[in-house]
């Protein structure tokens, strides 16, 4: 059945809205030809399809009953419309603008058309089958429809249609050129309203615009503020009168603006006098959702570099890999060819001495064997010194030992009756090795593990002949080949068990640092939190506040003030937003925003009124909280640290440590990190690498050269000052060390400078390198270090309190290495001034250098998996090497420096106290003092003569033996009567062994005990961890020690879980640098 549309020429043009009939289909098709013709549905909707682009509304309505055959009659026409109007004088296209009033019954027409159409509307058919046979052939002038073809109709139609609406246009364009002109203007554009995913055709006069001689004109052009597409097209002339000219440009869908100029190609300009053109986007993106999808934009090309980059590492590495093996096979070829010659000079000397028997000693039968062949070898018991044994048997081997002992048989009596074999003859079955030439044997009066006596030809073996070889250059050929083959597949293991430690060892990492920064933000739930707790970009987040524990406590209102990326949010900050009560009914109060997708950093403070009034800023920090998953990532800070110490080259104490871990850490974070260190001459230059000379400049009235190489992976300048000061094998310990090491501050400054370097930070440390602050400050912040802020380090205030109290002043922030160890030092007359930028951040260890799953000084790999296993193994290595009896009971580790800073009267109490409880104690260390020394010396001499088995002093520095100890120990004591921070405990809890301290410094900050501080270990989302206590004084050690000790004896399996507990405390530098990296970003605000 084909259902057919009767379209005719309507009284006039105007639009109609048929208000019945289940279905409408609109088009306009413009004047038709007077004799209206049949056609099909199909054709009508490629028509539809083709001409609804053109900016024209089209609009036919119609219906059919199928039930009833009756002929559709046209509906009548409405109202005319007015007259189409063009556009008013504006400077910006599209704009707001004072519009003419309508007649009475005009209607707006700022649709894609820009005149007011007119259309026909086919009548209802009111159910009736249109069958063109039965109602007879509707004709076209003088011609019958039915006589063509449909394609024919089709084309005609098409052909009449897009006459009729090109006349439509060039009319209403011509309208509109005539009011644009009499308006004085010289520009226009059709239709009136751009819309995206259309197009629209630009128009200039070219007798108006100071174009008006250039024999070309072209449009420059991009959408949304010039920041999308960009876009320059060639205008042709018009057939309208007066010059105009044009051309069509097609609206992207994300637009919300054209923006353009017209020019000549060159550097002739018409640019709406320095305003540029501009046409507003109707119904479009608006700028927000533009930025937003410019975010995703950024974020789907960001994704696909990240693939297009893992894809190049994972060739680079595949070639590299492949490089690697051939490199590899090559270097086993020729270790194979190597050990094969070895082998066949040494293989060379046993033939030489090789026979078929001897006489009255040894034969074999049958004479004429080969490898595999099972043999009978007679040994005459007699002619030697074995006549006496009870027992007789071989071990042996074959081509000069090359496999080691791989024969071995008892030998069994003779009982040869032959007169021709004196003596008493023995002979055992043997089966030739597959590759002998020769076999190598001795006699013995019994089995490898329990012979005594031997039969060993002299001390030059047995030796025979094997008669039926391969020949020896194919043997030696395939004992090449064979050797290759067995290099291979031990490389091979060796590779696969190297890449599976590798990969736990990166996964082990990565679940701490995960681990790490969730207990980060879950540690200041007492005061602030979010929901969810890792806040994702893109998505709403909760932000969750506790006033009563901040000084925000009592106030009636708090009001939540943030931003994004540390303020810098091209948003800006948000509005403030009054806090409600949290729904859980606790003192919280919470407040909700969105979190684009271009933050990495969510920035917020707190305060009592809308406008202000009181704050909670984090004591001058601010709060920041990270954001994961967004397209932005935070811009890398430039830290440049200047210190004297630096591990491994040359550490004295923990100073070199933090240096170089605190470096690593913050690098890893993507920052960027640089050292400027001394060149001294006693450099452990080993763990430098790449080292090359820079640069040399002058200053000081010398040459310094500069030398650059990598330390631990971390960048490191050398200054090597030509008046050798520190040329002087030593790190400390001359008279001159404040002159040189001030030498040395200005000397890192002036390189800076002179280096063209703009550091974001400047990070000095104690005494040593406490003149960069000053210097700094008084020579450089006005002579191109302009951004750069310092910052001071406070290791030990015991020494250099005068040139620590002036860095204290000059420094913009100031940090000591625990919370506690800040405290107690406060009330000092160089600190207490400075308390509101002085902040405490315990240290950390770092993971790779203290890893007991790869570390080569314990005999057994572990982590906290396996830490049982590992500990045995490591005690009983421990006791072995000390010449400790191998007993289970508990052993007391104590590695330090003996000085009166560590307890040295607590450590010799804490001795015997451990002997007492019968168990065993190690100490490893030495003093500085030689009276500490001596005193020390004497009692290791009592303790080894009256308690050898179970006490060890090893009064000197030993790297291998302390790794050791960390390992095999069940209790690390550290009674320091003041420690800073101290590392001895967190390298113990590394390695699984419970700490016993003293309440002191970073000491009580990193040791929760375990009977005391469980309130205060979960306010840092931590387990209690070992044993502590107050006074320094032996009532004070025996309550720590003795509770270890029993609990030891007393709860094994609480015990043991207790050292998993500790091994998986991150006490690393993850969450340190953490704090590192916001002081650095708040002494820059």
């Amino acid at each position: 059945m084909e259902m057919c549309w009767q379209i005719q020429r309507p009284a006039s043009l105007r639009l109609v809205f048929h208000q019945k009939g289940p279905l409408k289909i609109n088009t306009c098709i413009g004047f038709l030809h007077p004799h209206p013709k049949s056609y099909s549905f199909s054709s009508l909707a490629s028509l539809e399809s083709q001409y609804n682009s053109n900016g024209f509304l089209h609009q036919i309505t119609a219906s059919a009953d199928f039930s009833r055959k009756k002929q559709g009659r046209m509906a009548a026409s409405g109202p005319k419309s007015s007259s189409p109007r063009g556009l008013g004088r504006r400077t910006t296209v599209g704009s707001a603008q004072k519009k003419t009033p309508k007649k009475n019954g005009e209607k707006d027409s700022n649709a894609t058309s820009a005149v007011t159409n007119e259309v026909l509307e086919i009548s209802k058919l009111p159910d009736a089958k249109a069958d063109v046979q039965k109602r007879g052939s509707t004709v076209l002038g003088e011609r019958n429809v039915l006589d063509r073809s449909e394609t024919e109709v089709d084309a005609l139609l098409k052909k009449e249609l897009k006459v009729e609406r090109e006349n439509l246009r060039r009319k209403e364009i011509e309208a509109l050129a005539e009011e644009t002109l009499a308006r004085g203007d010289r520009m226009f554009v059709y239709p009136l309203t751009a819309k995206p995913d259309e197009d629209i055709e630009v128009f200039l006069n070219i007798t108006l615009s100071t174009l008006n001689k250039e024999p070309d004109v072209l449009i420059m052009g991009a959408f949304n503020d010039w920041r999308w597409k960009s876009f320059t097209r060639r205008l042709e002339k018009t057939w309208i009168n007066g010059d105009w000219l044009s051309c069509l440009l097609h609206i992207p869908k994300e637009a919300y603006k054209i923006d353009f100029v017209f020019f000549n190609g060159q550097s002739v300009y018409d640019n709406n006098d320095s305003k540029d053109f501009c046409i507003d986007v109707k119904n479009g993106m608006d700028k927000v959702e533009f930025e937003n999808f410019l975010l995703e934009e950024k974020w789907r090309e960001q994704e696909k570099l990240a693939k297009e980059e893992a894809e190049r590492e994972r060739q680079e590495e595949e070639k590299r890999r492949i490089e690697a093996r051939k490199a590899a096979i090559e270097a086993d070829r020729e270790q194979a060819k190597a050990e094969t010659q070895k082998r066949r000079e040494m293989l060379q000397q046993a033939l030489e001495k090789a026979v078929v028997s001897a006489r009255n000693v040894w034969y074999i039968e049958p004479k004429n064997f080969k490898g595999e062949d099972k043999v009978k070898l007679y040994y005459n018991k007699s002619s030697g010194p074995l006549a006496n044994a009870k027992e007789i048997w071989i071990h042996g081997g074959f081509n000069s030992w090359v496999d080691g002992l791989s024969i071995v048989e008892k030998l069994v009596d003779a009982e040869l009756k032959d007169d021709s074999k004196n003596g008493d003859w023995w002979f055992a079955e043997v089966i030739v090795p597959v590759r002998a030439l020769v076999i190598d044997w001795v006699f013995a009066d019994g089995p490898p593990e329990g012979a005594f006596l031997y039969d060993n030809n002299s001390r030059k073996d047995f030796h025979a002949l094997v008669p039926l070889t391969t020949p020896e250059e194919a043997y030696w050929s395939e004992e090449e080949d064979r050797m290759f083959r067995k290099l291979e597949e031990e490389r091979r293991l060796k590779e696969e068990a190297m890449r599976v430690k590798m990969e736990k060892t990166a996964r082990l990492k990565a679940e701490t640092k995960e681990r790490t920064l969730k207990m980060f933000l879950l540690s200041q739930k007492d005061v602030v939190y979010t929901e969810p707790l890792e806040i994702q970009a893109g998505s709403p987040v909760t932000v969750l506040y506790n006033p009563s524990n901040t000084v925000l406590n009592g106030k009636p209102e708090v009001w939540f003030r943030g931003s994004f990326n540390r303020w810098t949010h091209r948003l800006g900050p948000l509005p403030p937003q009054k806090m409600e009560a949290a729904d859980d009914g606790s003192s919280h109060l919470k407040t909700s925003t969105k979190v684009p997708l271009d933050a990495y950093m969510m920035d917020f403070v707190f305060s009592e009124k809308e406008d202000g009034g009181m704050f909670d800023n984090k004591d001058g920090l601010d709060y920041h909280l990270p954001v994961v998953g967004g397209i932005a990532k935070e811009p890398p800070l430039h830290i440049v640290h200047i210190a004297v110490e630096m591990a491994p080259i040359a550490k004295v104490g923990g100073l070199g440590d933090v240096v170089t871990s605190l470096s690593r850490a913050v690098q890893e974070l993507s920052h960027n990190v640089d050292i400027i260190f001394p060149k001294y001459d006693c450099i452990k230059y080993n763990f430098v690498k790449d080292l090359q000379f820079n640069r040399s400049y002058h200053w000081g009235g010398t040459e310094i050269k500069v030398w650059h190489g990598k330390v631990e992976g971390v960048s490191v300048y050398f200054l090597d000052p030509q008046n050798r000061l520190f040329q002087r094998g030593c790190v400390y310990g001359c008279a001159d060390d404040a002159g040189r090491f001030g030498f040395f501050c200005h000397a890192a400054l002036e390189f800076l400078l002179q280096g063209g370097f703009h550091p974001d930070i400047l990070h000095c440390h104690d005494w040593s390198s406490a003149p960069v602050s000053w210097l700094f400050k008084d020579h450089y912040t006005h002579y191109g270090l302009i951004k750069t802020r310092v910052v001071f380090t406070i290791h030990n205030l015991e020494f250099g309190a005068g040139a620590i109290g002036k860095a204290m002043t000059f420094a913009d922030k100031a940090t000591t290495v625990s919370r506690t160890y800040a405290k107690e030092v406060a009330g000092n007359s160089v600190i207490s001034p400075h308390l509101y930028k002085f902040h405490g951040i315990v240290n950390g260890i770092d993971p790779d250098i203290w890893d007991p799953y790869n570390d080569n000084f314990l005999p057994v790999p572990y982590t906290s998996e396996n830490v049982l296993e590992g500990k045995r193994a490591a005690k009983e290595e421990l006791q072995k090497r000390l010449g400790l009896k191998s007993a289970d009971l508990p052993l007391v580790g104590i590695i330090t420096r003996l000085t009166h800073q560590k307890g040295i009267h607590l450590i010799k109490h804490a001795i015997w106290r451990t002997l007492e409880r019968n168990g065993q104690v190690v100490l490893l260390g030495s003093a500085p003092d030689p009276r500490i020394q001596n005193d020390f010396v004497n009692l290791a001499n009592q303790l080894h003569s009256t308690h050898g088995d179970r006490a060890r002093l090893v009064l000197t520095y030993d790297e291998p033996l302390s790794h050791l100890i960390y390992a095999g120990a069940d209790f690390i004591l550290v009674p320091s009567i003041f420690e800073p921070c101290g590392l001895t405990q967190l390298i113990a809890m590394r390695y699984g062994s419970v700490p016993v301290v003293r309440k002191t410094g970073g000491l009580y900050d990193t040791v929760f005990d375990v009977d005391h501080d469980k309130e205060r270990a979960q306010a840092q989302v931590l387990e209690p961890n070992g044993f502590s206590f107050d006074g320094a004084d032996a009532p004070g050690v025996d309550y720590a020690l003795n509770r270890a000790i029993s609990a030891w004896y007393d709860g094994r399996e609480w015990f043991n879980s207790l050292c998993k507990t500790v091994m998986e405390q991150d006490w690393s530098w993850n969450r340190p640098a953490l704090e590192y990296i916001e002081l650095y970003h708040s002494a820059r605000k």
